[in-house]
């Protein structure tokens, strides 16, 4: 298995797609903290708002760990289109070019195979968010500094340093628990084609209607939102409620750990009777 997912790993690093999601953060985040460094005191006030009647605040509220946060609040949509890229062209294009019909003839069995591929898939996703957190959190700290942590949740929340640094990194597992869910469901389209735009269109499209319907305030949607693996994709986000509520997370993680085995049941099921003549 091990040589199988090095196999894999060779694979991925020769495809130019695999190095969109890395080239695009490490071009945007230096991006986004030159932003705040410049702008930091405009962002403040406009952070802060009528609240600076009431509070006194000495210093800057503008830094690393504040910038890291507000980039997880809008990049968590966006990881997910880099992951498809990956995901759902690691089967398809094998089967679009014919690879699998002497991949397949070896002694070692499909789901040995599938599996090698999708632990693969994991591992870019991990390597992926670790090369993000590093530039966020660590280059946003080295930039910007350290310092109290100061969200909005039913009210004003400042977390000291220390507890935002590991509330930083509850989040970063819980996001990657809930990559690894939308990689899998991408990489079930890609077990079924022989075409990698497929499953990457399929997931893009399955995802921005599963938001949709997450977030849309419809008495309609409200009633199927919970069922939607979609709906607890931003589970990260209660690591920084205080106090954190661990059976809300935990049943997030649940429902999305739910999701990922059923869509790789599928996956297993479907490959293991993967007509490679056609």
């Amino acid at each position: 298995m091990i040589r199988l997912i090095h196999n894999e790993l060779l694979k991925i690093i020769g495809k130019w797609r695999s190095s969109i999601g890395f080239i695009l953060i490490g071009v945007l985040m230096p991006l986004i903290l030159w932003g705040f460094a410049k702008g930091g005191e405009s962002f403040q006030r406009e952070h802060l708002g009528q609240m600076s009647d009431s509070f006194v605040v000495v210093g800057s509220i503008v830094n690393g760990f504040l910038a890291t946060y507000i980039v997880m609040n809008f990049l968590w949509v966006h990881v997910p289109f880099l992951i498809m890229l990956v995901s759902g062209d690691i089967i398809a294009s094998e089967g679009q070019s014919g690879t699998f019909r002497i991949y397949l003839t070896r002694s070692v069995s499909r789901v040995k195979i599938i599996m090698a591929k999708w632990l693969t898939t994991l591992v870019y996703i991990f390597a992926l968010l670790v090369f993000s957190s590093i530039m966020s959190l660590g280059l946003g700290a080295l930039w910007l500094g350290v310092g109290d942590l100061v969200v909005f949740h039913e009210g004003l929340l400042i977390l000291p340093w220390d507890m935002a640094f590991w509330r930083f990194t509850l989040a970063f597992w819980l996001v990657l628990g809930a990559m690894f869910t939308v990689s899998t469901l991408c990489f079930m389209f890609s077990s079924m084609v022989n075409n990698g735009i497929g499953p990457i269109i399929g997931g893009m499209a399955f995802l921005i209607i599963g938001l949709a319907v997450a977030n849309i305030p419809l008495t309609f949607f409200e009633t199927i939102s919970p069922y939607l693996f979609t709906s607890y994709l931003d589970v990260w986000k209660k690591a920084f409620f205080d106090p954190i509520p661990w059976g809300e997370i935990g049943f997030d993680l649940t429902v999305l750990m739910g999701h990922l085995l059923i869509f790789l049941m599928i996956t297993i099921r479907h490959f293991s009777k993967k007509d490679i003549l056609t």
